[in-house]
């Protein structure tokens, strides 16, 4: 296809129009932006109409966002660029825990609570342990590293999501692992579930014929003092979806099984019925 000479004299105008700025990384970001913009419009040969209705998107998305809520993550999400942002800077030395996407329900802060506590406060699901330890890379334990933990319900909703239902901070946790990196805590075995879809990147997702469902998992992130902290899921061996993520986000390293476990004298330790479900994983830091 050949190009008009005043479709590229736009592009160099816009790229020389930044000559001042004195943030050598913004130019350089802002110049790939410009270039690619226009590159994909120059190839599509987008349309006004086309354009106005991407515009239009862009607003909407815009006004979904709530204190609880963002969108604009959700459709980064699900244009698989938060997972290409997250691979291109999560290049984790060999035997540290891969990371993942953070999504979209991060917005609140998780309670702190007392290792064992449970985080399901609503019940419904399956009575599951979940248990393990933060290390270093070479198997140190790292006591007093703090796990902040969050997940859906036994019905696939997040606390933002239902508050007339759930009570503020189900599903969430931060936890201070023990003099051992230790942690544990109790919940239901989460379930595969939809993400949102009454907004604009629900609309894209039906106009493209995809479906919205994230396969079952609980969202992690660990930290510990002179190490570089990491944000990552655990999914459950055999869910759903494992093969069809609706943000990619599945790594073959975070699927873990949860366990059944028929164990009288374990369930009353960690004083859940019996039998049960138990995940049990350790979380894997880097030094800083």
């Amino acid at each position: 296809m050949t190009t008009d000479a005043t479709d590229t004299a736009v592009t160099d105008e816009a790229v020389r129009s930044l000559h001042a700025t004195t943030d050598p990384r913004l130019r350089e970001l802002l110049t790939g932006l410009i270039r690619h913009l226009h590159a994909f419009a120059r190839e599509t040969r987008l349309t006004q109409q086309e354009w106005e209705r991407a515009i239009g998107f862009l607003t909407a998305t815009g006004q979904t966002c709530t204190d609880t809520r963002q969108e604009f993550i959700l459709l980064s999400d699900v244009l698989g660029l938060s997972m290409l942002v997250e691979t291109i800077n999560g290049d984790r030395a060999a035997g540290a825990t891969e990371s993942t996407v953070l999504g979209p329900f991060h917005m609140t802060e998780s309670p702190a609570r007392e290792l064992g506590a449970d985080i399901d406060l609503v019940g419904g699901g399956e009575p599951c342990v979940v248990s393990g330890r933060v290390l270093s890379r070479d198997g140190t334990p790292l006591p007093g590293a703090v796990v902040d933990v969050w997940q859906a319900d036994g019905n696939g909703f997040y606390d933002v999501q239902r508050p007339d239902v759930q009570p503020p901070g189900n599903g969430r946790g931060l936890f201070t692992a023990d003099e051992e990196g230790r942690f544990w805590f109790r919940t239901c075995v989460p379930s595969p579930y939809p993400i949102p879809t009454d907004g604009p990147v629900g609309d894209l997702l039906r106009a493209t014929a995809r479906h919205p469902y994230r396969p079952a998992h609980i969202h992690f992130i660990a930290s510990a003092e002179d190490h570089a902290p990491v944000t990552t899921h655990i999914f459950v061996a055999g869910s759903d979806y494992l093969d069809s993520d609706a943000v990619f986000a599945v790594k073959p390293s975070l699927v873990q099984e949860f366990t059944r476990t028929d164990d009288s004298s374990l369930a009353r330790e960690f004083g859940v019925p019996n039998p049960f479900r138990h995940a049990r994983f350790d979380l894997v830091l880097e030094h800083s």
